[in-house]
């Protein structure tokens, strides 16, 4: 597939810095870019480039000249993680993006893409979301330090971008998964949380995996590979001071989620959806009208991508960290 498309915002001599290239995110891009046949990659583990430090990123930028920037680096986590740790969240996110995209700037970089995150989004926006819904209400109270400074983001690059004339634009991607997700059993989110879950439960021949709330709510996943396309395709196309949704526009409930979680890693017991605990928003699902409009669409269903997230987590022996408790938590995702 990669050898099919043609590029000519992005060129294969360019110096592309893949912030972040670790993760979920910024490991599928650095995937896709090399299928592409792009070898110009830099890339810098945190021990060797802190993002936290303003001195040592300008520093970086000046001396590796850098042509095209994607931020996929950040501070994240799962609901229970995000709301103890608001503090950290909103420092450290807030210093990753204003250190990356002032030094951008300051060294003359092409272009950079900035993620953002569909949750910074208010708490009660309409269904399915769009652009235009950002700051259009009070957000989720136990996401505000982490939305907060993901805003500030893409906010400085819209600001960048009419001030200064630099071509630095940002997407909202939804719920993502896929290889180098996070599977901590407190620190994960919805997929690899439930992932982990059914995986101990069906290996510890577990009678049954209970599941926070009743299982109704509606939520929208997307495949790190499918996003990492849409990525190169706004990098490649999109030139407008503003951001862009990337998601399915199609979403599941969690009890839909649950069975095929069940299925994909082999659990055959019961599943119990906990009525007494907290459903969350009863919908989340993005408006992606205008990224489709570039000529993007997902390729990977929800089941084929769980099949392929757990194969790598066999083989990375992603579940190793010493199992806890069996109950799935899932409001606030």
């Amino acid at each position: 597939m990669g050898s099919l498309r043609v590029f000519s915002t992005l060129t294969h001599d360019a110096r592309i810095f893949v912030a972040g290239h670790k993760g979920l995110v910024g490991s599928a891009i650095v995937r896709r870019l090399t299928s592409y046949g792009f070898s110009n990659l830099v890339l810098k583990t945190r021990a060797e480039l802190d993002l936290l430090d303003q001195a040592a990123v300008r520093d970086f930028f000046r001396e590796e000249k850098i042509d095209f920037v994607f931020v996929c680096a950040a501070k994240v986590g799962g609901i229970l993680h995000n709301s103890r740790h608001q503090a950290d969240f909103i420092y450290e996110n807030l210093m990753i993006s204003a250190n990356i995209i002032q030094a951008a700037a300051l060294y003359d970089v092409k272009k950079l893409l900035y993620l953002g995150s569909s949750c910074i989004y208010p708490k009660f926006s309409p269904q399915p979301i769009p652009e235009e819904a950002l700051l259009s209400g009070p957000l989720e109270p136990t996401n505000e330090g982490y939305a907060i400074a993901k805003i500030a983001g893409l906010k400085m690059c819209e600001k960048f971008y009419t001030q200064y004339g630099k071509c630095f634009v940002s997407v909202m991607p939804t719920n993502m998964y896929g290889p180098n997700d996070n599977f901590h059993p407190d620190h994960s989110h919805v997929i690899p949380g439930m992932m982990r879950r059914f995986h101990e439960a069906a290996r510890g021949g577990a009678s049954s995996v209970t599941v926070w709330g009743t299982g109704s709510p509606r939520r929208e996943f997307l495949y790190s590979d499918d996003f990492a396309e849409a990525a190169l395709t706004v990098m490649e196309s999109y030139n407008e001071p503003g951001f862009l949704n990337v998601g399915t526009g199609e979403d599941v409930t969690i009890c839909e989620l649950a069975f095929t979680m069940a299925k994909v890693v082999g659990f055959k017991g019961e599943i119990i959806f906990d009525s007494s605990k907290p459903d969350g928003t009863p919908r989340k699902v993005l408006d992606v009208s205008k990224v489709k409009s570039l000529g993007w669409e997902p390729q990977i269903s929800l089941e084929v991508g769980l099949r392929l997230a757990y194969e790598w987590a066999l083989g990375a022996d992603a579940f190793s960290l010493s199992p806890e408790s069996r109950v799935v938590q899932v409001p606030g995702v």
